[in-house]
């Protein structure tokens, strides 16, 4: 595997790598690039969440969330750290072809594919308030690993806990 360092947005960095033979074009990873801030969440150019890993490993709040989210409800089916398994896609793969809104359609709605005399299907999860209200969290943490920004594992050092986080997971819990 190789590795490739790119410096993004806010002095951000990023580490791109060939997997499977298919390497991030700058292009790619600049999509990413954080060009705004809403009290601690970060969004690319087009308004999409995304994530903020500082120099020296500090990942920001939503990104540390979605890592905890996804290895709650995700990595069951898709594998640790998004790398998938024999019956669940690599969604750290997936997440370099599909956008945002086509994620939350997938997650809420669920899919069937049926090809090669196999059937793949994801659940709904669009009931499941454990899931349904962390979906922005658990985007931007598949999209740093998409991108090679997150390495696998526990982020190291993530920031606090921003209030706008507090409000919408109360709001969204029903709390």
């Amino acid at each position: 595997m190789a590795f490739r360092i790119a410096v993004m947005a806010f002095g951000v960095i990023a580490f791109s790598c060939l997997v499977g033979g298919t390497a991030l074009s700058d292009d790619d990873i600049q999509k990413a690039a954080v060009a705004s801030e809403e009290d601690g969440k970060f969004l690319d150019k087009d308004g999409n969440p995304t994530f903020n890993i500082q120099a020296d490993g500090t990942v920001d709040w939503y990104t540390f969330s979605g890592y905890r989210r996804y290895h709650s409800d995700c990595h069951v089916c898709h594998g640790p750290d998004g790398v998938g398994s024999s019956y669940a896609p690599a969604l750290a793969e997936s997440l370099k072809r599909i956008d945002y809104p086509t994620f939350l359609s997938i997650v809420a709605e669920g899919r069937k594919n049926v090809g090669g005399g196999k059937e793949n299907v994801m659940p709904a999860f669009g009931e499941n308030k454990n899931v349904y209200c962390y979906l922005d969290d658990i985007y931007v943490y598949l999209r740093a690993r998409a991108v090679g920004a997150a390495p696998r594992g526990r982020p190291p050092k993530k920031a606090d806990k921003p209030q706008g986080a507090k409000d919408y997971e109360t709001s969204c819990m029903g709390g």
